[in-house]
C-alpha cells in the first residue's frame, strides 16, 4: 500500500492524517497516510528513510518548509515564489517541491465562502512566511488592490517588491499598521501569528467595507480575538482557517494520486469535532 505522510515537529497535533484517510476512503484511493515526527536537525534523513522504505509523499509543516524548499531537485511555480514547500512528491526523477497553501486559501475563499477575488480590495496583515506562500495565488485572483501591513514596514515592502512583477493590473502596496488609518478593505487576512498567542494586530478601527470578510488563518474551537474584534469593527462576517486546512490537504492530495476529492464534507465533519471540544 502507497505510503504517505505529515512531518513535522511536533505532530501529534496535526489534522492530516484524518483529513487524507477521509480523502482516501472517498475516492477509493489505495494508501496508508500517518505522521512522521522528525528530530530538529535530522529532517533531511527521515525523508530519506521514509522515501527509501517506500514512501511516496510528504506534508511538510513547521519548522520544515524551508528545508524541504532546499531538499527538493525542482519546483512548482507556487513553491518557487513562496520560497518554501510543503508538499513534496517523490518520483523517478527525483524531488518536487509544491506549496498547497496560497491555492487552498483561495479555493476556501472562493469555493467555500463565496468571496471572489476579482475587483476586491483586499489587506493582509503580516510579512512573514505565511503571507509569502499565499501572495502569487491571491495575486491570480486580479484583485482591485494588495496592501501588506506589517509592524516592520522593510519587511512588507521587500515582499511588495519580490512580488510587483506578478501584480499584473492589482495595485500591490505595503505598510506599517498605523498606515492604515482612514483606508476600508472587502477582504481582510490575518496571516500573523497573533492569534497562537491570544493577542491582535494594532489595527485603526474602520477597516472593513459594507459586506467585508474577515479571514484569520490560524482556526480552533469558537472565533478568535482577531475575528471578534473584525466583527465588532463592522466587518458583516468572519472566517477561520479549517478551510485553508482542508483545501491545502486536497490540493496535495490531487498533486500524489491525480484525482481531487470532494473537501466539503470532510471539511463539515471537521468542523462539527472542533465545535463538539
Amino acid at each position: 500500500m502507497d505510503r504517505y505522510a505529515v512531518i513535522g515537529n511536533p505532530i501529534a497535533h496535526s489534522k492530516s492524517p484524518q483529513i487524507h484517510t477521509a480523502f482516501a476512503r472517498q475516492t477509493g484511493q489505495q494508501l496508508r497516510y500517518e505522521a512522521l515526527l522528525a528530530p530538529l536537525d535530522g529532517f533531511a534523513d527521515t525523508v530519506a528513510r521514509f522515501r527509501a522504505e517506500g514512501g511516496r509523499g510528504l506534508n511538510v509543516t513547521v519548522p520544515f518548509k524551508l528545508e524541504a524548499f532546499a531538499l527538493a531537485d525542482r519546483h512548482t511555480a507556487r513553491a518557487q515564489a513562496a520560497g518554501a514547500v510543503n508538499t513534496l512528491a517523490f518520483g523517478a526523477d527525483g524531488i518536487l517541491g509544491d506549496n498547497t497553501d496560497g491555492a487552498g486559501l483561495v479555493r476556501d475563499l472562493e469555493a467555500n465562502l463565496g468571496c471572489a477575488l476579482g475587483g476586491r480590495h483586499i489587506l493582509l496583515l503580516g510579512a512573514g512566511g505565511a503571507t509569502r506562500g499565499v501572495l502569487l495565488p491571491l495575486l491570480a485572483g486580479r484583485p482591485a488592490s494588495l496592501t501588506i501591513a506589517n509592524r516592520s514596514v522593510g519587511k512588507a515592502e521587500a515582499l511588495a517588491a519580490l512580488f510587483a512583477a506578478h501584480a499584473d493590473g492589482s495595485a500591490l502596496a505595503a505598510c506599517g499598521f498605523d498606515a492604515l488609518a482612514g483606508r476600508r478593505f472587502d477582504l481582510v487576512i490575518n496571516a500573523t501569528s497573533a492569534s497562537l498567542a491570544d493577542e491582535l494586530p494594532p489595527l485603526p478601527p474602520g477597516l472593513y467595507t459594507a459586506g467585508a470578510l474577515a479571514y484569520d488563518m490560524m482556526y480552533g474551537r469558537g472565533h478568535t480575538r482577531f475575528m471578534q474584534a473584525a466583527l465588532a469593527d463592522g466587518a458583516a462576517r468572519v472566517a477561520d482557517g479549517l478551510g485553508m486546512l482542508v483545501e491545502q490537504a486536497a490540493e496535495s492530495f490531487a498533486l500524489w494520486r491525480g484525482v481531487r476529492p470532494d473537501s466539503a464534507p470532510v471539511l463539515a465533519a471537521l468542523r462539527r469535532q472542533l465545535d463538539a471540544g
